[in-house]
């Protein structure tokens, strides 16, 4: 096996990643771009995507990611819509699409058709999560889009088998589909059910954090391997695990979650650089193996069925919205004014990615008499143009599109001071729990180290409360930001310390180690890195 590609994707992918960071282009867009240029250089080698790579390999480490990041809580209070998008919508646009592509493209069978309506129908569960972290979408808004990424592509798997068995000559019966869906659903769902407490049991129990951080890297693909042995969603088995290990994170030690949102970082930037950019690369091969068709009439077919996704995303959208609060009394009184824009926002939103790249590519070449697949060539190109072009159109236009709404984004100021509000109660609750151990004699201590341990307590109390202050009339720092600043600055003053005694021989590296990585959990609470 040549790694040399890989490492060349790899890298090349991170560099652009990097690079996008540093123009207000998304790096989704960017790594698109750079995939369809580098393309049609002679000397880079051909990627194609192989569905048997992304699809257990790819997929379970990014929708672990997401599932760890997600809250439970609001995709309960969400479920209503989430269900709505994720399984309504992606069937709803599997038929519609399908059947209109059927129409629209002469000799297409509409079982092929279909096929093509399942493939394209899951918006992307690394476009979404992109787009909502980069446009800083309302907060509920990113909830359900993230919810809706995490399970449609369970949806669309299902659907895109029910429709292949009847393009290929297996034979497929609306009862065969729905009871098909139902196994996956309910399968994948049980099996992660029946994985997350023991894995989560493990985790807690295990007592190095690089033995957890291991186990936490395993568990996506164990759990989408276990349910897709037994003929059940992996996606959903993913999922299911990744949200109760999220919810749980907090009973795992300190170490182990600063460990963990680091390897699960570095993990996330890896793989969305290089899926975006694998996507660009598949150019050159999907117009090599368009065949009877020309260039200019895939490329009518290929707007056409790209106008047709959009569309009918708007056509699902809007009533599912507005017909429950119509018909449901309840749905009205617990639920405030959506109006017109957030659905707008939703509907727009419909980046697909990789995961119907990779579905595409899995259509095999010849049905069961041995005759070729009807259309495949057709619906890799049309699956890559409109991969292609929501990616470009919807993720260069929904940032410009948020501004031109002007909804209402998060509420720093109130964040700030709920925050403010739990730290208070939890730092009051921390000084009565040191009060009542330090009336025992067994933990006396001197009395420097019992202000300095009330005084870490104090500061934390009210490094919230600073940041609703005024700021500095210099510099523009709020009194919060300055004690970070400084304090960094001091720990930088201490860390250059210790590596000239290491260079002087005067400690050794071991015992350097020891007290940067001290150093390092101090810089780590003095100073929280805005989200990005």
């Amino acid at each position: 096996m040549d790694v040399l590609p890989l490492v060349a994707l790899i890298a090349a992918s991170a560099a652009v990643a990097g690079a996008a960071r540093r123009t207000p282009v998304p790096a989704p867009l960017l790594l698109v771009a750079a995939g369809l240029v580098a393309s049609y250089v002679p000397w880079v080698p051909q990627y194609t995507l192989d569905p048997h790579i992304v699809l257990p390999l790819v997929l379970p480490p990014l929708l672990h990611t997401a599932a760890l990041e997600s809250s439970y809580l609001d995709l309960r209070a969400n479920v209503r819509p989430v269900a709505l998008l994720s399984v309504g919508y992606v069937l709803f646009a599997t038929v519609a699409v399908g059947w209109l592509a059927y129409e629209l493209i002469p000799d297409l069978p509409l079982t092929a058709a279909l096929v093509l309506g399942a493939v394209i129908a899951p918006p992307d569960a690394v476009a979404a999560t992109a787009v909502a972290r980069r446009v800083g979408l309302p907060s509920r808004i990113t909830t359900i889009l993230q919810g809706e990424s995490l399970v449609n592509d369970a949806t669309a798997i299902t659907a895109y088998k029910v429709a292949l068995a009847a393009a290929v000559g297996e034979g497929a019966s609306w009862g065969g589909g729905i009871r098909e869906f139902l196994v996956a659903a309910v399968g994948g769902v049980g099996v992660g059910l029946l994985l997350m407490v023991p894995l989560h049991w493990l985790r807690t129990h295990l007592k190095e954090a690089l033995l957890q951080n291991t186990l936490s890297l395993l568990i996506p693909f164990v759990a989408y391997a276990a349910a897709e042995q037994v003929g059940a969603s992996g996606v959903l088995a993913v999922v299911t695990v990744g949200l109760y290990l999220g919810h749980r994170a907090w009973q795992v030690d300190f170490e182990t979650r600063l460990q963990e949102a680091a390897v699960w970082k570095v993990v996330a930037f890896i793989l969305e650089s290089s899926v975006f950019a694998l996507i660009g690369l598949q150019l050159r091969f999907v117009l090599q193996g368009l065949g009877e068709y020309s260039v200019g009439q895939a490329v009518w077919y290929g707007l056409a069925v790209f106008v047709l996704v959009v569309a009918v995303r708007f056509l699902w959208t809007y009533p599912a919205t507005f017909l429950p609060r119509f018909l449901v009394p309840g749905i009205r009184a617990r639920e405030p004014d959506t109006g017109w824009k957030k659905p707008l926002i939703v509907s727009w939103a419909g980046m697909r990615g990789v995961v119907s790249l990779a579905i595409a590519f899995s259509i095999p070449l010849v049905t069961h008499d041995g005759a070729p697949f009807p259309g495949r060539n057709l619906v890799l190109f049309l699956t890559f143009t409109t991969v292609i072009g929501t990616l470009v159109v919807q993720g260069l236009t929904l940032p410009p599109l948020i501004r031109a709404l002007r909804l209402p984004g998060r509420d720093a100021q109130a964040e700030t001071l709920a925050e403010a509000q739990a730290q208070n109660a939890a730092s009051t609750a921390a000084e009565d729990r040191v009060d009542e151990l330090m009336r025992d004699e067994r933990n006396r201590l001197p009395k420097p180290l019992q202000d300095r341990l009330r005084t870490v307590l104090e500061r934390r109390r009210n490094s919230v409360w600073e940041r609703l202050g005024q700021p500095n009339p210099v510099t523009g720092e709020s009194a919060d930001d300055t004690y970070r600043r400084l304090a960094r600055a001091a720990i930088a003053a201490e860390r250059e310390v210790f590596v000239r005694m290491r260079d002087e021989r005067r400690i050794d590296d071991e015992m350097m180690r020891t007290l940067l990585r001290k150093l390092d959990l101090e810089e780590a609470a003095a100073y929280r890195e805005a989200d990005g």
